[in-house]
């Protein structure tokens, strides 16, 4: 018989407790290794009805029924990729192609849904996931729908669920899954001996640059990715090499390989030694791949290269190098692709990442829910200044690790009743638009009020009317200047002169030697160009506001309008307000 680790136990408690009060569908998040096969195995146990557990490929539905029939227990198979439909048993193991066809008298009495990698469930009416929900929830109409996953974010969609587990929204936008009930970090698993150790390795020769790709939170395209390979493909012999070289030097025993396409997959097959590496595809015959994954795990040959289909429901204990060369902007796919090579096994020390991608994930980092919004971006924690729930932020750090700067907009924090569930969201802006109707706070990319309903203007159509205009100039900056004077009464005020790369400028005054001349300096200027807008100071001069430059950011352009013999500053838009580069 088996016995829960403690975080699986806790799994365990959090789903009881969850659906004691809520019914829900909620969310479990565990990194690859976790064991999520035992917490299933003691949900399905303890459970008074019937229990089916979904996966979405056959190899997933058979590792969790011989996982859980290892620990003593019965469970029926409902897969035709398997030769078996048993729909008697309590537990049944099925696969959601063949489970989506069964007849319905299949779908009776059955007390809890368990769906393996149900990041794959969206809320589309006729997928198969919503045809077998429907058909069950006919049967009974309180049945508890637990989902399992280590990639809770999913590229084109965002988050899977509305709320996490520390009450932090995720998103506001319609979601199958509202709860995530229970979640682990990588890291616990690594740093308590439960996962191998992974070791990134500082790659000295060449890597490929996706820069283009992803630049300004782009999503690209398959023909771009490949157009971007083609013209790097000289890179492809000296990545392998590479891989080979340390492969052999540390003798590894195992080498997962992950490319882009098909055809640079292709590619890396031909630079691999002769005899040692296999190439499974999406379209690869479902004997061929078994046959192939079955022979990499007895170790017949040592480079196996694939392309996207083996990041989930693969189990090789041996693997101790991760080779990945094909661009995510997910760190939490980033993560589950590294996860592949972090089993525990026999001899096995740690697993070398062997990253050639450029894009600088970390193995640790939380997922953000965002792209980065510039190259150099890192996660960063924020506090919120309102309700004091720490944000993870896309941002920049100094040498020291002490965060500079971070692009968040809103607070995902809140609070979340106990007994209910209900979710009230903190609200609090680190950066927003101001309503000139009725002065409402709103998001950056707002198109219209969400107090009043006014129209708000669009600063990309604020820069093309200023563009148009004769009697407006617009100043892309390339430095700032800030200058204490006096005027010919002897009160200092500070003057910021916005400099291009001609050397022209224009620039605005702001005193700040009373109250209330310090908060329109605040509202008109400080809010919008601290780097860390939450950030409270206590400004009593000029000198001071000088000294703090470097704590202040330039915006993208400067609007400024003629009135009389001098132009004056009357707008200025940053970055994220522009919809080209807003992230």
């Amino acid at each position: 018989m088996y016995k829960l680790r403690t975080y699986q136990q806790e799994a365990v408690d959090s789903t009881l407790q969850h659906f004691r009060k809520k019914r829900t569908p909620a969310v479990i998040v565990l990194p690859t290794g976790a064991g999520k096969s035992l917490v299933i195995a003691e949900l399905a146990k303890i459970a008074k009805g019937r229990v089916l557990v979904l996966a979405h490929v056959k190899e997933l539905v058979e590792q969790n029924h011989l996982k859980y029939e290892s620990y003593g227990l019965q469970a029926g198979i409902y897969s035709a990729g398997l030769n078996q439909k048993d729909s008697k048993r309590k537990v049944i193991f099925g696969s959601i192609q063949s489970v989506a066809n069964a007849n319905a008298d299949f779908f009776k009495d059955f007390t809890l849904l368990v769906i393996d990698e149900c990041h794959r469930v969206g809320l589309e009416p006729d997928s198969q996931y919503a045809k077998v929900i429907k058909q069950l929830k006919l049967n009974n109409s309180r049945i508890c729908i637990l989902g399992l996953t280590a990639t809770p974010y999913r590229l084109g969609l965002g988050w899977i669920y509305n709320v996490a587990l520390r009450g932090e929204v995720k998103t506001q936008e319609l979601r199958f899954f509202k709860h995530c009930i229970y979640e682990l970090p990588l890291q616990y698993m690594i740093r308590n001996e439960y996962l191998t150790p992974p070791v990134k390795v500082d790659i000295p020769v060449t890597s490929y640059d996706f820069s283009e790709l992803v630049e300004g939170g782009k999503t690209y395209t398959m023909a771009q990715l490949e157009e971007a390979l083609q013209q790097q493909r000289r890179l492809t012999p000296l990545i392998i090499k590479n891989i080979v070289d340390i492969t052999e030097s540390y003798q590894r025993r195992g080498v997962m390989i992950f490319s882009s396409t098909v055809k640079h997959a292709q590619e890396v097959m031909e630079s691999l030694p002769d005899g040692q590496a296999r190439l499974v595809l999406g379209d690869t015959d479902d004997s061929e791949r078994d046959q192939i994954i079955e022979a990499f795990k007895k170790r017949a040959f040592k480079y196996l290269v694939n392309v996207s289909v083996l990041t989930t429901g693969f189990d090789a204990a041996h693997v101790d190098v991760i080779a990945i060369l094909r661009p995510t902007e997910s760190i939490s796919l980033y993560q589950q692709i590294i996860g592949r090579g972090l089993r525990l096994d026999t001899g096995k020390k740690d697993c070398l990442v062997l990253d050639y991608t450029g894009m600088g994930h970390s193995i640790f980092s939380p997922e953000v829910g965002e792209r980065k919004p510039v190259p150099e971006s890192v996660a960063v924690q924020v506090p919120c200044p309102e309700c004091g729930f720490i944000n993870d932020f896309w941002g920049r750090v100094d040498d020291d690790g002490n965060v500079i700067e971070h692009f968040g907009r809103k607070c995902r924090g809140g609070t979340q009743n106990p007994d209910t569930y209900v979710f009230i969201p903190c609200g609090y802006r680190f950066r927003f638009k101001v309503c000139e109707q009725c002065s409402a706070q709103n998001d950056i990319s707002a198109q219209e009020c969400h107090s009043c309903g006014s129209v708000l203007i669009d600063p990309d159509t604020k820069l093309k009317q200023a563009k148009l205009s004769k009697s407006a100039h617009v100043l892309t900056p390339d430095s700032i200047e800030m200058l204490e004077r006096f005027d010919k009464n002897g009160n200092a005020y500070l003057q910021v002169r916005y400099y291009d790369y001609d050397a022209r400028y224009l620039s605005e005054m702001h005193y700040v030697n009373n109250q209330t001349s310090l908060k329109k300096f605040n509202v008109n200027f400080l809010r919008s160009h601290l780097k860390r807008p939450e950030m409270t100071l206590n400004i009593s001069s000029v000198d001071e506001i000088v000294q703090m430059q470097p704590q202040l950011r330039m915006p993208a352009f400067v609007i400024g309008r003629k009135q009389g013999k001098f132009w004056k500053i009357t707008e200025k838009i940053f970055a994220e307000e522009l919809r080209s580069v807003t992230h």
